[in-house]
């Protein structure tokens, strides 16, 4: 019951974004997006060079 009481108290402090702030949250989802995405490409790049090579010397 404690829980839902909490619930319901969040839901009653909960306010929509306005337009700007929801651009903001997209750039930086993006942006996250966009880093993580190359650095799993360059993981990939160099594990894939290292198996064309036969591995480290």
């Amino acid at each position: 019951m404690q829980f839902l009481n909490s619930c319901i108290n969040t839901l009653k402090y909960a306010r929509k974004s306005d337009r700007k702030e929801y651009f903001l949250y997209l750039k930086l989802t993006l942006a996250g997006l966009v880093i993580l995405g190359s650095i799993g490409y360059v993981v990939q790049l160099v594990g894939s060079i290292f198996r064309l090579t036969g591995g480290p010397a």
